[in-house]
């Protein structure tokens, strides 16, 4: 049976973007169990109340809904467990050095498949407060505005 090839998203976190600024992204792999792979598959997970903390050296995700697998038996996961994140040795020093300084926080953006392994894209980012987010939404409806006035004149209406 051939491996399957490319990147195949399972669940993304859009609100991430608009609540934090991030700084730097990492891939990372999770440690799952066989019910939890086979749920995924099928395209079944949140990332609302999902993080990422520092635990005795190592980084485990919290918050992360997978639901049930529907033919699972007795062996079937809890939907909300904690899973370790699967980063080098190295990754993981930087990463707690940076959220140990304070301010900053490790937020799942997308769950997906690469080549067949279940990986999570992970955002070292900084929280925004509210003016910053009516910023970012004044620039975006400019912007907005602007590529379409772009367009009319292109198009020799105005």
């Amino acid at each position: 049976m051939p491996r399957e090839k490319g990147r195949k998203v399972v669940a993304s976190n859009r609100k991430a973007r608009h609540d934090y600024t991030i700084l730097d992204t990492y891939e990372a792999g999770m440690a799952l169990t066989g019910t939890e792979v086979k749920s995924l598959r099928a395209g079944r997970a949140s990332l609302v109340d999902a993080f990422a903390q520092e635990k005795a050296g190592e980084l485990y995700l919290y918050g992360m809904h997978i639901p049930e697998y529907t033919q699972g038996t007795w062996t079937n996961h809890e939907p909300r467990r904690t899973r370790k994140l699967l980063l080098n040795k190295m990754e993981i020093d930087r990463l707690i050095g940076k959220l140990r300084e304070g301010g900053l926080t490790l937020v799942p953006l997308s769950v997906y498949f690469s080549d067949g392994w279940a990986k999570v894209e992970v955002a070292l980012a900084k929280g925004k407060k509210a003016y910053d987010k009516r910023q970012d939404l004044a620039k975006r409806d400019a912007d907005r505005e602007m590529t379409r006035a772009m367009g009319r004149r292109g198009k020799g209406m105005e």
